[in-house]
């Protein structure tokens, strides 16, 4: 009953939706007492005068949170060893619900707050990837999504309320893309996107804000070390650093040369179409330097086996099931496989291409010796001679079998 819910938690950024979320609740909830939580996963700019805005519209605090080094090492570090996208999307939005979400439930539990609420739409995946990680850690809380409560049915009908109840907004009517942030990419969806033929305006003023078009990129390539250990990024340049400061280093690099931008119509959860464009210019630069790494250190099997896994693994975050069993399990063995992938890899970029550049590694499993065509001591051809025999034995008892019937 909403006379019951005496305190509400608010995934709150600032952004529209949000915003307009505090006046709504307290006009529809009986005036309940609103705290607004912030995750900070990397949205930089987003973030400053987020604790007076959230004042002046009517919550009682605000917790703006580092989630930063959470981010990178529980979701974004095991996801790129997993080598798991989804349709060719990085997943930046989704790496990122789960550590807000379980947060927001820590924070809930200590405040004694009886609903969590938060502004994802009905429409899309955000509000299952919340829910399920409310479910996981809160399940006793009641959840709030205004988007399948309220009457406001676009975009333009939240703005003219945020402007009927004084809410500041940093956006206007023209530029209204919808837009999510963090350190690991940035998304665009809305306006003339929503139509899939027109082109992204990559080129135009202010459209990209991580990087460039690669038609304005350097006309020089940019050559790049990274060095790896058990499949985790542990230096740049011959420089040790954090996870997290490589990703960022990786961010300047790849959006000055053009790298990361995917334009993609995806299969949202909810079972429609949606069209995104995505920048992940340091993202897109480690999963193509540690794939690289891969291909010297993993077997065959487990490389296929694992690229199979990748599949069932990206599916599981993109639908908000980080917090499974399932995933858990694939985690294990995604751990298990990068025991040796341990090396260096050098890349070169060059407008919005990545170009391999060599790779080093002391687990190796290629070997020179026995993979030249010139002249060797260690390969003896005439073994694939029994072993084709043998390999294709089924094959040739087939065919005899065939043939014999067809003479009947």
């Amino acid at each position: 009953m909403k006379k019951d819910i005496k305190k509400v938690v608010l995934a709150y950024s600032g952004g529209l939706d949000t915003s307009i979320i505090i006046p709504w609740l307290k006009e529809n909830y009986n005036d309940p007492e609103i705290i607004a939580v912030s995750g900070n996963v990397g949205q930089a700019d987003e973030l400053e005068g987020l604790e007076e805005k959230a004042i002046k519209t009517g919550a009682s605090k605000i917790y703006i949170e580092d989630l930063t080094e959470e981010f990178v090492e529980e979701m974004v570090i095991p996801t790129v060893q997993a080598g798991a996208k989804y349709e060719e999307y990085l997943m930046g939005t989704a790496l990122a619900r789960p550590i807000i979400a379980k947060r927001l439930c820590e924070i809930a539990l200590k405040e004694g707050a009886d609903a969590i609420c938060h502004g994802c739409t009905g429409k899309g995946n955000d509000q299952v990837r919340f829910e399920l990680a409310i479910k996981a850690f809160a399940p006793e809380l009641t959840i709030i999504a205004p988007w399948r409560e309220w009457d406001i049915k676009s975009r333009e009908e939240e703005i003219a309320y945020a402007e009927a109840h004084d809410v500041p907004l940093k956006i206007n009517r023209e530029t209204n893309y919808s837009k999510d942030k963090n350190m690991w990419h940035l998304s665009h969806e809305g306006l003339d996107l929503e139509d899939t033929g027109n082109e992204p305006l990559y080129e135009k003023e202010g459209f990209l804000e991580m990087g460039v078009s690669p038609l304005q990129a350097p006309d020089e390539p940019t050559y790049l070390t990274l060095e790896f250990e058990a499949g985790k990024p542990v230096a740049l340049d011959g420089v040790k650093m954090s996870a997290k400061e490589i990703i960022l280093k990786l961010n300047v690099l790849g959006g000055e040369n053009g790298i990361g931008l995917l334009d993609i119509v995806e299969n949202r959860l909810v079972g429609m179409k949606c069209r995104g464009v995505y920048e992940t210019p340091g993202g897109a630069i480690l999963y193509f330097a540690h794939n690289y790494l891969e291909t010297l250190c993993l077997d065959k099997m487990t490389k296929h086996k694992k690229e199979e896994l990748s599949i069932t693994f990206g599916e599981l975050l993109y639908n908000g099931q980080w917090y499974t069993p399932l995933r858990e399990a694939l985690s294990a063995f995604v751990s298990k496989t990068q025991e040796h992938v341990t090396g260096k890899v050098r890349i070169k970029l060059y407008k919005g291409n990545m170009i391999k550049a060599g790779a080093w590694s002391d687990w190796s499993l290629y070997s020179e010796e026995i993979a030249t065509f010139e002249e060797d001591e260690v390969y003896d051809q005439t073994d694939a001679t029994g072993f084709i025999n043998l390999w294709g034995l089924p094959i040739s008892v087939q065919a005899q079998v065939n043939a014999k019937n067809k003479k009947k």
